[in-house]
């Protein structure tokens, strides 16, 4: 395995345990982080009722594809990307895959 996609993995996993931490689960919403290290897949997902509602969503999802992060989904207010980079993710490894193409390249962050 390769040695990148370890330390990537653990930072991931670090980062959205820490979500998941902060939001913490309720008597009607739960929150569930979902790590699949096979396919390196990383999704934090809230499930339940509120208020006669079913509530499941997406909050956050990873991939690491070929050593980047392809940020798949972002329900942060700032940007994981700022998190991931301040833990030691090179800029080029990230790419905000929920953007066309042509609205990345306006950013500094990697496409590909």
């Amino acid at each position: 395995m390769d040695s990148v996609n370890i330390e990537y993995r653990e930072i991931v996993e670090k980062i959205l345990q820490e979500y998941a931490d902060f939001l913490g689960n309720d008597d009607d919403v739960k929150v569930e982080l979902v790590f699949d290290e096979k396919r390196d897949r990383y999704l934090l997902i809230e499930t339940g009722w509120q208020n006669g509602y079913r509530i499941y969503g997406t909050f956050l999802h990873i991939d690491i594809i070929d050593n980047q992060l392809w940020i798949e989904h972002d329900g942060t207010e700032e940007g994981i990307a700022y998190e991931l980079m301040a833990a030691g993710i090179p800029e080029r490894d990230i790419v905000l895959a929920f953007k066309l193409p042509e609205l990345q390249k306006l950013r500094s962050l990697a496409i590909s």
